[in-house]
């Protein structure tokens, strides 16, 4: 099968930073689908990898987490797909990556492809949309599909690929108020498209922000980049006992001065489940199921902002380019082999 890898950490710069491979189909575990591939979407995390993980010497490392595809054959224990169905999911990080025209994976974090979506819109949602998912209804248990709920959501770092799906499912799913940041033109226009209630811009201190449009604090705060440097503002802005969320790696993280208003700390890393075979590690696959349903009633959307073709090391290599710039919106998916 044709799969796109790397042998040795390199800038994305040199062609030898990611390759096109061929490689033989994988083996399946009782429980895995064996998917061929239609489409992916390309995530921070396959840049994180790439320069921090190299591989054993002779072995190439296969990235790519998302990806939307039909099942081509099922493992022993299977009971929950067959060959023909149309799956996306977001993998698992201690297996193979989905840049590969066939991909194993197990059922249990797999969801329905939502029936109103292309492959590639639909490749762009499930690492975003559970990592999203779980930090606001899990780590910072705001109550699902309770309008009731009142408050304030900062959202930090609006635009990018789990911004994208928070701020929709806040603002569609909750009561509460959606603040977003975001700092451009075309960044500021996104959010808004998301469906943030309000913007303010995170080169300023956020406290700040929140107070120039009438916001003197807020009940929970997702941190998706930055954290380190905009701790001593979040601190500031969250309410006494409000709850803090964070995505990203900050090299320390000096949370002594929460305790004065009692807050707490939430760390949502979406591979938990698969990592450690938790005895739920089918709620995900539940999850994407529901936002499948939710796709196709309309109240989701996908964030696909760009889309590339063929899947193949040239085409990975620009992506790779474009996620370590910074300046990349929503959610860039490539399709086809």
């Amino acid at each position: 099968m044709k799969a796109v890898g790397y042998y040795a950490s390199l800038a994305i710069a040199s062609e030898q930073s990611l390759l096109d491979l061929t490689l033989p189909a994988p083996t399946l575990r009782p429980r895995d689908l064996l998917v061929r591939v239609h489409a992916i979407s390309i995530n921070p995390v396959d840049v994180k990898v790439r320069i921090g993980t190299v591989p054993p010497a002779g072995e190439a490392k296969i990235l790519g987490w998302d990806a939307a595809g039909i099942v081509e054959a099922v493992g022993a224990e299977v009971s929950l797909y067959k060959p023909g169905d149309a799956v996306f999911y977001a993998g698992a990080i201690d297996r193979p990556g989905t840049n590969s025209e066939l991909h194993a994976v197990d059922e249990r974090i797999v969801g329905r492809k939502p029936t109103s979506l292309s492959f590639p819109q639909a490749a762009a949602l499930p690492l975003t949309a559970i990592t999203a998912w779980e930090l606001l209804f899990d780590r910072l248990a705001v109550p699902y599909g309770v309008k009731t709920e009142t408050g304030t959501l900062m959202i930090v770092n609006g635009a990018g690929g789990v911004g994208s799906i928070l701020i929709q499912l806040a603002r569609r799913l909750t009561g509460l108020t959606v603040v977003a940041t975001a700092s451009r033109p075309e960044t500021i226009a996104w959010v808004k498209d998301m469906g943030a209630h309000h913007v303010i811009d995170h080169r300023r201190p956020l406290d700040e922000g929140l107070k120039d449009i009438g916001i003197g604090e807020v009940r929970y705060v997702a941190s998706l980049a930055g954290t380190q440097a905009h701790l001593p503002a979040i601190v500031n802005a969250l309410a006494p006992q409000g709850k803090l969320a964070l995505i990203d790696d900050p090299q320390t993280l000096d949370i002594a001065p929460f305790k004065r208003k009692s807050l707490s700390v939430h760390w949502e890393f979406m591979y938990t489940r698969s990592l450690y075979n938790t005895p739920d590690i089918a709620a995900q696959g539940r999850l994407l199921n529901e936002v499948a349903d939710l796709v196709d009633a309309g109240v989701l959307r996908s964030t696909v902002k760009e889309e590339l073709s063929p899947i193949n090391a040239a085409t990975l290599r620009r992506a790779h380019a474009l996620i370590e710039s910074g300046k990349s919106i929503g959610k860039l998916v490539l399709s086809g082999f």
